[in-house]
């Protein structure tokens, strides 16, 4: 009985200093965050992300790369845990390395792609879209590395961006390019991760990519923090007292009217 205590008091330990790694991870991995949304002239921005379990596996970034212009960034990790917190951090560390000195962004997907090649370990690999904008100009520069094809609704209609190349850290030799599209007025592009349109309910039915139109056609005016705040509100009632599955993380653009 003295031996299964001791044993017993032994894994306890180990549990309470895997917890508090974690919390330290967290509050790290937060700290590494924007903890605002950028103030981009011209522009109205939201950015959000929140972990399914106490690290994650998404990225949400923005920095500053000139004067006049903005690199906004949304990866995601395959997989979970400790292990995609570390490569999401190296993301964020490869694109603020690189993204202010790069040529074009169809450079910035192959490099930062043979760094993931080179250093990624296997069956991991990440998938991003980086933006970048300028204060003075309505064009939205595009790079789309194996992730959802973003959002855009142009007036009109709420129609996806082109597929994009693949994910990072798959082959060495993939090919990137640089998409660009204009917004104006009170259009808008949501760059989003799959853990909003797979987050579940307790029946295990998914909200799904029909939802998620419908929702951004009924709230396509208002403000572009206004809009994130309705979309999560939106989430969290449909999914209720589910657990959350995976990480979520969101960015929404407009421009601001002249």
């Amino acid at each position: 009985f003295t031996l299964l205590l001791i044993v017993l008091a032994l894994e306890l330990k180990d549990k309470l200093l895997a917890r508090d790694e974690l919390a330290v991870g967290r509050a790290v991995q937060f700290s590494l965050m924007p903890s605002e949304n950028p103030a981009i002239p011209g522009w109205d921005t939201w950015i959000f992300t929140r972990p399914a379990n106490e690290v994650g596996g998404d990225l949400v970034d923005y920095l500053q790369l000139d004067e006049n212009r903005w690199g906004l960034s949304l990866g995601d990790v395959a997989g979970k845990g400790l292990g995609a917190a570390l490569l999401m951090a190296k993301l964020q560390a490869t694109l603020r390395a690189l993204a202010p000195n790069i040529g074009s962004l169809a450079e910035l997907g192959a490099q930062t792609n043979e760094i993931f090649c080179r250093d990624g370990l296997p069956e991991r690999f990440v998938s991003l879209v980086y933006l970048e904008l300028k204060a003075a100009s309505d064009t939205v520069h595009m790079l789309n590395a194996g992730h959802l094809p973003p959002l855009v609704y142009n007036g009109r209609t709420l129609h996806e961006t082109e597929h994009g190349a693949p994910a990072l850290g798959i082959n060495a030799s993939s090919n990137y390019s640089e998409q660009r599209f204009k917004l104006a007025g009170d259009n808008f592009v949501l760059i989003y991760s799959d853990g909003l349109t797979e987050a579940r309910n307790e029946e295990g039915e998914f909200f799904g990519d029909t939802r998620l139109a419908d929702l951004l056609k009924r709230i396509k005016d208002k403000k572009a923090a206004e809009m994130g705040g309705l979309i999560l509100a939106e989430i969290e009632a449909f999914v209720g007292d589910a657990p959350q599955n995976d990480d979520l993380s969101l960015i929404l653009l407009k421009r601001k009217p002249r």
